[in-house]
């Protein structure tokens, strides 16, 4: 099991690494971004209907900093969630194990 694993992690950051030192040129943007280009090339007039509300509450635009500072407090809060219901459902496996154990000792 350990085997798996640590060759799990090794082939995740091999595919996460290699790119970065065999495409040193490479642009590598976000699917907003690829959206954008893509949305312009297709009509240069387009205006977005609808503009962040953090944006129109300041006036300007959000820099790139804080985008991903509420980019990471989601994802955050996301693992936070998924964590809480994994531990239930682990403490909830281990309560029935110790239930039936308990039921067939009586």
């Amino acid at each position: 099991m350990k085997k798996t694993v640590l060759i799990a992690v090794i082939a995740v950051l091999l595919i996460a690494l290699i790119p970065l030192f065999v495409l040193k040129d490479a642009d590598f943007g976000g699917s907003d971004d690829a959206g954008s280009t893509v949305v312009e090339e297709v009509d240069s007039s387009y205006e977005p209907w609808a503009t962040p509300i953090l944006e129109k509450l300041l006036g300007r635009e959000l820099p790139g900093e804080v985008e991903s500072l509420f980019f990471c407090i989601q994802t955050g809060i996301g693992v936070g969630i998924i964590a809480f219901f994994m531990g239930r459902f682990v403490e909830r496996k281990k309560w029935m194990k110790n239930d039936n154990q308990d039921r067939s000792e009586s």
